[in-house]
């Protein structure tokens, strides 16, 4: 190839003064964890250029139903789990085991600020794209790999889906019904081992860019699924070490407050979380039991969660008694902590969703728009930017080459032809 190639960035950048504006990210990943990160910090103004296998693309975009809908209401191959973490991205096809395909993902690295991947450990060592040969030829380049259980070690070869880590990672053991009542371990509704991994990622890289702001040096980050479960679990894994106590299933219930659970009502659910004890005398004046405030079993922190059980007896019972409702204006004219356990349908069609802007509806090359979970960070001066909504495979491969690498349509035509692409 004879065309001359450009490391500058892309003018794909936001038009509002977002944080991370001038940033590129080179995108390996697939899945969740890695596109987790890679979104959050494309949403911060980096231009992340996502990389897809030909024909196939990301796993996640077969990960159906439900699909988008077009503009007629028939099915798109666009999965809402695709959907759910890959905007503000541009999304180009190249066949890494391909010669030329090898030295496109070079050539984009050579002009991007971070790479990132999760590759099974060691295969990019065989396309030159490991951390050892970008690193030589571009010292500033900081390079982060998500793997289950990082780069070195025993395990380090083996994979990881997140229903595995969340097993393994002792998530499941404290997550679920107790025992006596007939309860078994339970995974998160959502594939929480993966996103935390991926804001871990996220902020490492963050903390990268930074540290190369003084010496003007990349560094290799390495973000185990394994590792990253382990450390979110927070005072339950100190609970363990402190107390060599092992943690068991509470259901709804908190392994250091009392009562901060869920209870029935007579016509659905109230959650109460009860943080400290003025709130628990509010609660139990609420609740017209007042005088449990006064109990030596129950009148600090410490004694309710030693009599856990008898105090759940009694205010389950008391919450019984009347409507969700009706609780919570009681409990809210005694500024009690307690809300409403809704299911998704409410959450998106409360006036909270609404005052908040949770819904972002963006224009989409597949139908007229899609709607996308907005950001929940709010800056002063340099705002979340929702520029494009999640690509189609390859949406971008040829704009990519001609614009940010300076290949020629000859050229690009040839790669097609190659299988390159």
């Amino acid at each position: 190839m004879t065309s001359s190639r450009s490391s500058s960035h892309s003018p794909h950048q936001p038009k509002s003064p977002s944080a991370l504006n001038g940033i590129r990210i080179l995108d390996l990943t697939r899945v969740l964890a890695g596109p987790w990160a890679t979104q959050l910090l494309a949403d911060y103004g980096a231009d992340v250029i996502k990389v897809e296998r030909p024909a196939t693309g990301d796993d996640t975009r077969h990960w159906g139903p439900p699909w988008l809908a077009d503009d007629y209401g028939q099915p798109t191959r666009e999965s809402a789990y695709f959907l759910s973490a890959n905007r503000n991205k541009r999304s180009i096809t190249v066949d890494i085991a391909h010669p030329e395909g090898q030295r496109i993902l070079r050539e984009l690295a050579a002009g991007s600020d971070v790479l990132i991947e999760n590759f099974r450990v060691g295969s990019l060592v065989r396309y030159g794209l490991d951390w050892s040969s970008l690193s030589e030829l571009m010292p500033s380049l900081i390079y982060c790999s998500i793997s289950a259980y990082g780069q070195t070690g025993p395990r380090a070869g083996e994979p990881g889906y997140d229903a595995m880590i969340q097993a393994a990672g002792g998530l499941m053991s404290i997550t679920g019904a107790p025992d006596d009542e007939g309860g078994t371990p339970q995974k998160v509704g959502v594939a929480v081992s993966d996103i935390m991994a991926g804001m871990y990622a996220t902020t490492a890289i963050l903390a990268a860019l930074h540290a190369r702001e003084r010496t003007g040096l990349g560094q290799y980050i390495d973000v185990p699924l394994y590792d990253s479960q382990v450390a979110w679990l927070a005072n339950q894994g100190m609970n363990y070490l402190v107390s060599g106590d092992v943690p068991r299933r509470l259901g709804t219930g908190h392994p250091n407050i009392v009562p901060y659970q869920a209870f029935e009502t007579s016509d659905g659910y109230i959650m109460l979380a009860v943080g400290n004890d003025r709130q628990f005398r509010a609660c139990a004046q609420s609740l017209g039991c007042g005088e449990l405030a006064d109990l030596p079993l129950y009148s600090t922190n410490a004694a309710r969660v030693a009599n856990r059980h008898s105090l759940v007896a009694i205010l389950s019972e008391r919450l019984a008694g009347r409507a969700t409702s009706e609780w919570l204006e009681e409990l809210g004219r005694q500024r009690v902590p307690a809300g409403p356990i809704n299911d998704l349908a409410a959450v998106f069609s409360g006036d909270g969703a609404v005052d908040a802007r949770l819904v972002r509806q963006m224009s989409h090359a597949a139908a007229e728009t899609v709607p996308t979970i907005a950001n929940p960070v709010r800056f002063s001066r340099t705002p979340v930017d929702y520029r494009s909504a999640p690509p189609l495979l390859g949406q971008h491969t040829d704009a990519v080459l001609r614009d940010d690498l300076g290949y020629s349509d000859r050229e690009i035509s040839g790669l097609r032809d190659s299988g390159a692409i």
